[in-house]
């Protein structure tokens, strides 16, 4: 069974940086692409970034483009998100989440974790 557990969150004023992890088992993950969500209160999920385990290749919503870096470290089955000049509207939970790279639906997903940006 695919576990993946988030780790990161956390307080942070507007323009700093943290990173999130997210670490991977229960499966061989080399067709999987991996994808950090986030929730803010009232508002849908969206994908935030996405990364392949084999190819590397991304995705970035345009809301944080420039500023997340999604990477991955295939020995430690370990996926992370570099956020950099936090903003206020950056403050959602991060959620981790899995899928094969055939399927469209993410159906693996990590308990979260909260990041709060303070003006």
């Amino acid at each position: 069974q695919v576990q993946l557990v988030e780790s990161g969150g956390g307080l942070v004023q507007a323009g700093g940086s943290l990173r999130l992890s997210c670490a991977a088992s229960g499966g061989t993950f080399s067709n999987y692409a991996m994808g950090w969500f986030r929730q803010a209160p009232g508002k849908e999920r969206e994908l935030v970034a996405r990364i392949t385990w084999t190819s590397g290749s991304t995705y970035y919503a345009d809301s944080v483009k420039g500023r997340f870096t999604i990477s991955r470290d295939n020995a430690k089955n370990t996926v992370y998100l570099q956020m950099n000049s936090l903003k206020p509207e950056d403050t959602a939970v991060y959620y981790c989440a899995a899928r094969q790279i055939a399927m469209l639906k993410y159906n693996y997903w990590g308990q979260g974790t909260q990041v709060t940006v303070s003006s």
